[in-house]
């Protein structure tokens, strides 16, 4: 339920209802609007008639959102959130990012290399991997903290800004200077780290679990906006089905659906998706299409001789003759 307050309300008035509403034990956050004063009632909310709430001195209007995702939900926010990263690149609303890099940082070289490529061909954030998550505990587990240094060099080098995966609350302390935080398929309900992730004023990259709804994936984001923090970035990167000729099968009708029903952004992982290069550029096309705000995309400067996911990895050479066809797609889409 949300309680928006007329223009001419006063102090008082507001307060008055704040008092209400705790006499009552219901749990509410005020909402930051340049013209109103909005409150946002938290939890079952059954006990109270909207009659009595609309009686309330001040109040303009009493909306009720069915939606178990009430911070998440089109109804509480019918405009998109854009976030801005520091470096000024925005996401969401019309905007279009591309985020690219490896799937692990494994040298200086090799990712500041990647750095200057993804960029020359029109990336807008770095992507790599420091902590990494894997079905096999003998596989390459990523550089950790030194990994994490590798991309603030990169950072320096070339202005990107940096996206990277925390597998932990414990982790927190050496985010400092990444700019997005990733949680990835294995970590969306990790509710204990989302909470911790709620707590923090930077952007969160929230990957859809391998088998996970989307009310699922909008009430994982909803612990992190409950925390405080408003930047969540939701993102698509396929869904564990009974396929197996791809790693995954990339659910095209959840960017449409989640822009619908949530005002947050929408990206697609068509590398994740499909787990083999040759099929990152159609899913890229099909989820530029189909609305998203964005894509991460896998590029490797060596895919046969990655550490991790080279199968999945496109050259910086096939990343750049991608970019020009998104953005001719773009043009169209934008021009329609």
């Amino acid at each position: 339920m949300i309680i928006k307050f007329k223009k001419t309300a006063t102090v008082e008035q507001i307060q008055a209802s704040k008092n209400w509403l705790i006499k009552k034990e219901i749990s509410f956050q005020e909402i930051d609007s340049d013209n109103y004063t909005l409150l946002l009632l938290i939890g079952d909310t059954s006990h109270i008639s909207i009659d009595t709430v609309q009686a309330l001195e001040g109040v303009a209007e009493v909306r009720v959102i069915q939606e178990q995702y009430k911070l998440a939900s089109r109804t509480f926010n019918q405009y998109d959130t854009i976030i801005t990263l520091d470096n000024g690149v925005k996401i969401g609303g019309e905007n279009f990012l591309v985020m690219a890099g490896p799937c692990s940082v494994e040298s200086e070289e090799q990712i500041i290399e990647i750095a200057k490529s993804v960029k020359k061909s029109g990336a807008n954030v770095l992507r790599g991997g420091a902590f990494k998550p894997r079905t096999s505990p003998y596989s390459f587990q990523g550089m950790g903290v030194e990994g994490l240094k590798l991309l603030e060099i990169s950072k320096k080098e070339t202005g990107l800004a940096i996206v990277s995966e925390i597998m932990e609350a414990s982790q927190l302390k050496y985010f400092e200077n990444v700019d997005i935080l990733q949680v990835g398929a294995r970590n969306m309900q990790n509710f204990e780290l989302l909470k911790e992730l709620g707590k923090i004023d930077k952007p969160v990259l929230l990957k859809r679990g391998l088998s996970a709804t989307y009310q699922e994936l909008l009430m994982s984001a909803e612990y992190i906006l409950a925390g405080g923090n408003k930047k969540v970035i939701l993102c698509e990167r396929g869904i564990r089905t009974f396929e197996t000729g791809t790693r995954n099968t990339l659910d095209i009708t959840a960017i449409p659906y989640l822009k619908m029903k949530s005002h947050l952004p929408v990206i697609a992982d068509p590398s994740h998706a499909a787990g083999l290069s040759q099929y990152v550029e159609p899913l890229s096309m099909a989820s530029t299409v189909s609305g998203a705000n964005g894509l991460i995309i896998e590029v490797h400067n060596d895919p046969k001789n990655a550490l991790s996911d080279g199968a999945q990895s496109i050259t910086p050479i096939q990343f750049d003759l991608l970019m020009k066809k998104i953005i001719k797609l773009r043009k169209v889409i934008l021009d329609d």
